[in-house]
């Protein structure tokens, strides 16, 4: 504990607290542009640093990843186009919301659970570090194949109307995330002969298509409708609010926590587990899920947010980078003669707590960042049809575009506006596609490298998810949530509650 001090290091350097005040500010608004995530953020800035002083570097990113995280959540609710994959879940309530009027208490609301996920995950991080990674190892890849399947399940509780388009949804969206070259043996599948196609499909241009262009065509069946004007009084979440919602923002960080700390999963899987975490335990949402509940919206909020914490556990101790973004920032260490792993605590014990002292300060920046420009940034959906769509429309091409550069990315992502509106127009939910696309990879590499460890023996592969304690945990959970969504087990529960008592 003597590398303590150090914590504060950030808060007392002016230039320091300057760095990680710029990289959070512009994180947040980086974030919200669609197809600008915090990931191309983070590799273009660290860019610019290799020549800076490692300290002023490291500031720098953590601001733009703690704010490009949260910075997704504003147009999910605004236009319900998620900023990143991390702010899918979000708009599945936070437009609900801005379309009842409510646009300002949705994302101060979201701002200040995004803070209480963000310091969780830090302390986490401070605290429990070397549990977390040892706790990490211990996931082989039965085990991601096992989250990944839970992932999928969760189409349960995306698809509100029906389970079996659900169903469908999440499997277009598997089909989809494996065209490309095969990871395992460098084959090419689902490509037709087109080499374009060799790379796979950017999943930021179906997730544009599906959620940008789809409602943009499906607002123009309603084009004469006026422009609901936003409830925009105090932006600040009244305290009895924060403490009803404590509680569900707790348990969804932990989630978040959990699932940023594995490596290679992040706060897109941990914002929808949480998600769907909070619909099957709250009895009592304010509206029904999907339609505005508060609720919807704390929950992916927190454990996206808690996630960030999460990722740099592996990162910091082991060296494996938790997601993308500290995929980036390992490399900006090693540029900088650092070495991340277990030799990152013994031989710079001090950059551990600086660290973390920046990602505190970074999440404070978030919090005033946040709770500002609010008012005028509601105004956006007050704006007449005629002039919103049409900038929709172009934010959705531009972020495309900026993402490889590629005209392709950007025929690909009207085809899937096209598509994705004809699926809101018959009743198929799209948040179930982008579920496929993001989790189908995992699910293939996962079987694929659990099947080899098992020498392909059959037997031995269906043995190993009840021989160990993890995986059997895994297997039971999967269990439950299979049982659970019968329907059977609906209709008992529904006898049930019409036999209780009133």
């Amino acid at each position: 504990m003597e590398n303590f001090g150090y914590f504060f290091m950030g808060w007392l350097d002016p230039s320091l607290l300057v760095w990680t005040a710029i990289g959070t500010f512009a994180g947040i608004y980086i974030g919200a542009i669609p197809g600008l995530s915090v990931t191309m953020a983070a590799s273009i800035l660290i860019s610019f640093t290799f020549t800076w002083d490692v300290n002023d570097a490291l500031a720098l990113i953590a601001g733009v990843y703690m704010g490009g995280v949260y910075g997704g959540s504003r147009t999910a609710i605004l236009l319900n186009i998620p900023g990143a994959p991390s702010a899918v879940a979000t708009a599945l309530d936070g437009y609900p919301l801005a379309q009842r009027g409510e646009a300002g208490p949705a994302i101060g609301l979201s701002t200040v659970m995004s803070v209480i996920g963000g310091f969780v995950g830090i302390i986490a991080l401070a605290v429990a570090a070397p549990v977390i990674s040892k706790f990490a190892l211990m996931f082989a890849p039965r085990d991601y194949l096992l989250i990944a399947i839970i992932g999928i399940l969760l189409v349960g509780s995306l698809a509100a109307s029906s389970l079996a388009k659900g169903i469908f949804a999440a499997s277009l969206g598997i089909v989809i995330g494996l065209v490309g070259m095969d990871p395992m043996t460098a084959q090419a599948r689902f490509t037709f002969g087109e080499f374009s196609l060799m790379g796979g499909i950017s999943y930021v241009a179906a997730m544009i298509g599906f959620f940008g262009v789809a409602e943009v065509l499906y607002q123009l069946r309603t084009f004469d409708l006026p422009a609901i004007k936003q409830k925009v009084g105090s932006v600040i979440p009244k305290w009895s609010l924060i403490r009803k919602y404590l509680p569900l923002s707790l348990q969804s960080s932990a989630i978040g926590v959990t699932i940023g700390a594995l490596p290679g999963t992040g706060g897109d899987i941990a914002s929808l587990l949480a998600y769907d975490q909070a619909k099957r335990t709250v009895k009592n949402p304010s509206r029904p899920f999907g339609e505005g509940a508060y609720e919807g919206l704390v929950a992916p909020e927190s454990a996206n947010n808690a996630a960030v914490g999460g990722a740099y556990v592996p990162m910091l101790t082991l060296g494996i980078p938790g997601d993308a973004v500290t995929a980036i920032i390992i490399g900006a260490l090693y540029i900088h003669g650092l070495k991340p792993g277990p030799l990152l605590m013994v031989e710079t014990p001090h950059l551990f707590w600086f660290i973390v002292g920046n990602l505190v300060l970074a999440n404070i920046f978030l919090l005033i960042f946040g709770l500002s420009g609010i008012k005028l940034f509601s105004k956006i959906v007050e704006l007449p049809k005629g002039i919103i769509l049409p900038l929709i429309v172009v934010l959705s091409v531009v972020g495309t575009f900026a993402v490889q550069n590629s005209v392709t990315d950007v025929y690909w992502m009207l085809a899937f506006g096209i598509l994705g509106y004809f699926l809101k127009v018959y009743g198929f939910p799209v948040a179930p596609v982008i579920l496929g696309i993001i989790l189908g990879p995992l699910m293939d590499v996962s079987y694929r490298r659990a099947m080899i460890s098992a020498r392909d023996d059959v037997m031995i592969f269906a043995g190993e998810f009840f021989t160990s304690p993890l995986s059997l945990i895994l297997t039971l959970s999967l269990i439950a949530i299979i049982v659970g969504q019968t329907p059977l087990w609906a209709r008992l529960r529904g006898r049930k509650a019409a036999e209780a008592p009133s």
